[in-house]
């Protein structure tokens, strides 16, 4: 088992660790990592990996045999299992698919529908309503959106059971992707506290401490997937797709 800094420490940019294996493909399992692997929509960190023998670029990191995997980029020699080495994110993407992530959550409130599917990019990130038709007024939902964006809220985790879920089934708003379920716990992303809680379900994925962090929000085009499925597309101001 590898573990997952990504979820208790998503803004340590650089962690030493260990490898302790070497998959198949030529991806490193490590014990400990900083880089997300990709999973619920969100794509897998990228950054460099140092150690005695020097430098590696990490091109993807995906999940593995139980733990998190690093995938090098091709032709370069690599760490052996059992050597320790420094893992440095790529910073600057992550924390744009923290803050993509994050906006999508509040999406998804703005706009209070079945989320048929997603995914988030570095710049811009989509959800996929189960939305008959399309919403009468755009800009209305992209000012809403940028309101609570504005509000500053909080944004924390927290854990129930999977007996917990299943008796609130009205937590998980994909209807496309389970929760991962079957470990004993769920982990909760929430947005707000208190009575002024905006939003509360299933997430494993990396998020901005606060909203505000997001920065203002633009919608694209809402384009019809499907006799009732609609597609809704945000950019983040100021950054490339």
């Amino acid at each position: 088992m590898t573990e997952p800094l990504y979820r208790t420490a998503p803004y340590q940019r650089e962690t030493a660790a260990r490898v302790t294996e070497i998959t198949e493909a030529g991806a490193l399992v490590v014990d400990r990592s900083n880089f997300y692997p990709t999973g619920g929509g969100q794509p897998g960190d990228s950054g460099h990996l140092d150690w005695s023998g020097g430098r590696i670029a990490i091109t993807d990191t995906v999940k593995a045999n139980d733990g998190v995997a690093l995938v090098p980029e091709a032709g370069i020699a690599l760490p052996r299992v059992g050597d320790e080495v420094t893992m440095v994110l790529d910073w600057d993407r992550r924390h744009l698919h923290m803050r993509v992530h994050t906006a999508l959550h509040l999406l998804s409130v703005v706009l209070p529908l079945p989320v048929t599917g997603g995914s988030i990019g570095a710049g811009k990130g989509r959800l996929d309503f189960d939305m008959p038709e399309a919403p009468e007024d755009k800009s209305a939902v992209e000012d809403a959106l940028n309101e609570l964006i504005a509000r500053d809220l909080l944004v924390t985790e927290d854990w129930i059971s999977d007996a917990e879920l299943d008796a609130n089934p009205g937590l998980v708003k994909t209807m496309s992707v389970k929760p991962p379920m079957g470990q004993g716990r769920v982990r909760l992303i929430r947005i707000g506290h208190g009575e002024g809680q905006v939003d509360l379900q299933p997430c494993g994925g990396t998020h901005v401490a606060r909203t505000a962090e997001i920065g203002r929000v633009t919608l694209g085009k809402i384009e019809k997937k499907g006799r009732q499925n609609r597609r809704v597309t945000l950019h983040l101001d100021g950054a490339e797709d």
